[in-house]
């Protein structure tokens, strides 16, 4: 009987532990204003990845009116679609302590795509570094959580 009452306090240990921790990751998920407030990702989770996409742009036209589009996208084929809608955060895992790794960040403005790492610094603010090869080669950007409000 001690052995079943033992068993089944470390399974609940184990499950609730899980749970704390599924919670703790998904605090990433929401709606997140980039440092230079052109653009608005929204980062979701698939499986157990996370990953975002822009679903804002401060400037969504160019000067003509035509909407913006992926033009310095290295694939040729994927140059004329639409900025808006483009998934720019991929591959991402929960580490520990507020950290995102193991995923990549895409940058429309000059088409190059970088390693990245995310840090939920609180519950409002991430750390998005992108690096290339080693995170001491990046450049870190403080995104905010954009709360909406309800009309």
């Amino acid at each position: 009987m001690k052995k079943i009452t033992l068993l089944f306090s470390l399974l609940l240990i184990l499950f609730t532990s899980k749970a704390q921790t599924t919670e703790e990751a998904d605090k990433i998920i929401g709606l997140w204003e980039v440092g230079s407030g052109k653009a608005r990702i929204k980062i979701t989770k698939y499986g157990d990845k996370f990953g975002g996409k822009i679903v804002w742009l401060k400037e969504p036209n160019y000067e003509d009116g035509t909407k913006k589009v992926d033009k310095n996208n290295p694939d040729e084929s994927k140059r004329t679609n639409p900025t808006l809608g483009l998934n720019n955060l991929l591959g991402f895992s929960y580490k520990e302590k507020g950290e995102y790794s193991g995923g990549t960040i895409y940058d429309p403005e000059n088409g190059s795509t970088y390693n990245c790492v995310i840090t939920l610094e609180d519950d409002n603010t991430l750390k998005v570094r992108g690096y290339i090869g080693v995170q001491l080669f990046g450049r870190t950007d403080t995104w905010k959580r954009v709360i909406l409000k309800a009309k």
